[in-house]
């Protein structure tokens, strides 16, 4: 296998960085000034995506088919007229658009062109044609449980993570903020509620184990053994072996165990790494020591890795997207709010920062060739 790409997704732009001489360079750029919030490499023809957040403009969705070097608009996801946004906190029902594309997955090797989108107010869409045109998972949108789900990050519930089974295609699980785990067995028809496990903090007593109301951070996947989930829960840390529905509470992870990122080995599902932060309105690393935790036997203990991170006045938070992991399992990268890049070749060992200063970053995905 030939070295991949790192795409690194900015306030202020996509950086697309190669690897050589035992180090990563700024290889090309693309919309330079634009806000790029999200990126994927699709693994099945070479695709790249690029989600750009515009603010007055909306969200717009860019393909390239040359690693970067080119692009053209898609479009994006899009709510129907009449759909309505009702929340369980109390917010006056309001017209359903398109705030945010906050996920977006390429499909399984044998649906070419399929791709997966997770938006802010809280729709999963399908495209079957790269993203020419999306319609909307009604079965997930019209569920009855949805007037119950409310925002987290932001105003209205978001689809942030959507992990597809690489033995059944039609096997989905999305993690909504805030509204637990959802899974589906039939792509996307019906769904059932798959958060049983987890405990919320900030509910109260009688409502806390309420899967409803879990405020998942990010969901991830083992490549190799997908039944073998885990979890980056505002509150905690939570694993499952089983696809779900048997979350158990990984409580040892130090410094904390808040925080939003969590990547897995794609062949090991015992290992894992987390960005542990001070949770709620502070959100920044612990002491500011930014650190990486890491558990290679399932959450019974972890190494908290500090060799090439700034342990004094860092103040990076990293983002849900922001940590990721190649498919060697061996290479990782991360980016903060504060436009630091960190790369590491041996597991997270040893990181070596970018010597560059870069926009804040949103996200960070390998694109192996």
């Amino acid at each position: 296998m030939s070295e991949p790409s790192l795409v690194v997704s900015t306030r202020k732009g996509l950086f697309v960085l190669e690897h050589g001489h035992g180090a990563w360079r700024i290889a090309r750029t693309a919309f330079l000034g634009d806000n790029v919030a999200l990126s994927l490499a699709d693994p099945r023809d070479g695709s790249w995506y690029a989600v750009l957040d515009l603010g007055h403009f909306g969200n717009k969705l860019q393909r390239s088919i040359d690693q970067g070097r080119t692009w053209n608009e898609c479009a994006v996801p899009a709510y129907a007229e009449g759909d309505e946004v009702s929340t369980g906190d109390g917010k006056p029902p309001q017209a359903a658009t398109l705030k945010l594309i906050w996920s977006l997955e390429a499909g399984g090797a044998s649906e070419p062109g399929r791709l997966w989108a997770g938006t802010v107010p809280g729709g999963l869409f399908r495209s079957d044609d790269h993203g020419a045109s999306w319609q909307i998972v009604r079965a997930l949108w019209e569920h009855p449980t949805r007037r119950d789900w409310f925002g987290g990050g932001y105003d209205f519930p978001g689809i942030h993570s959507i992990c597809i089974d690489p033995r059944d295609p039609r096997c989905l699980r999305v993690a909504i903020s805030t509204a637990g785990v959802w899974r589906s067995d039939d792509a996307g028809e019906s769904w059932r509620q798959i958060a049983d496990g987890m405990f919320a903090e900030y509910m109260p007593d009688d409502q806390r184990r309420d899967p409803n109301v879990q405020d998942v951070h990010r969901l991830v996947q083992c490549r190799e053994v997908p039944d073998a989930l885990w979890v980056q829960h505002h509150n905690g840390v939570f694993r499952s072996v089983a696809g779900g529905g048997d979350w158990q509470e990984v409580g040892n992870v130090q410094p904390s165990v808040f925080g939003f990122a969590v990547a897995v080995h794609p062949r090991d599902p015992q290992l894992a790494w987390f960005v542990p932060a001070i949770k709620d309105e502070r959100r920044y690393p612990v002491d500011g020591q930014l650190v990486v935790a890491r558990t290679r036997d399932g959450g019974a203990s972890f190494d908290v890795l500090r060799n090439g991170l700034p342990q004094h006045d860092a103040y990076d938070l990293v983002y849900r997207h922001g940590l990721a992991v190649d498919g060697s399992g061996d290479r990782l990268a991360f980016g903060s709010t504060t436009g630091g890049l960190w790369t590491s070749d041996d597991q997270g060992d040893r990181w070596l920062a970018l010597n560059a200063r870069l926009p804040p970053i949103h996200a960070v995905a390998f694109a192996d060739q």
